[in-house]
């Protein structure tokens, strides 16, 4: 085995510990976006926009239950 060889194990272990990483802060924002839906669900705001209070569509709840924007608010938060 080459030093070539000893170069792109350290490649591979730093892109998979990196990839790991990315994996940790994703299941840590999915928990955080969750506990968040929890507390609107317990104050009543669940369903509504935290920009304009229309209420967000049944079926982009369904598909995104940690939804806090309508669509047209995040349509326009994604122009920014």
């Amino acid at each position: 085995m080459g030093a070539g060889d000893d170069q792109a194990d350290a490649g591979t272990k730093t892109f998979e510990r990196e990839h790991e990483m990315s994996l940790v802060y994703n299941a840590r924002d999915m928990v955080s976006q969750t506990e968040r839906a929890l507390e609107r669900i317990d104050s009543k705001t669940y369903g509504r926009c935290e920009d304009c209070s229309s209420p967000i569509g049944k079926a982009r709840l369904q598909v995104f239950p940690r939804a806090t924007l309508c669509m047209a608010c995040k349509q326009k938060e994604e122009r920014r």
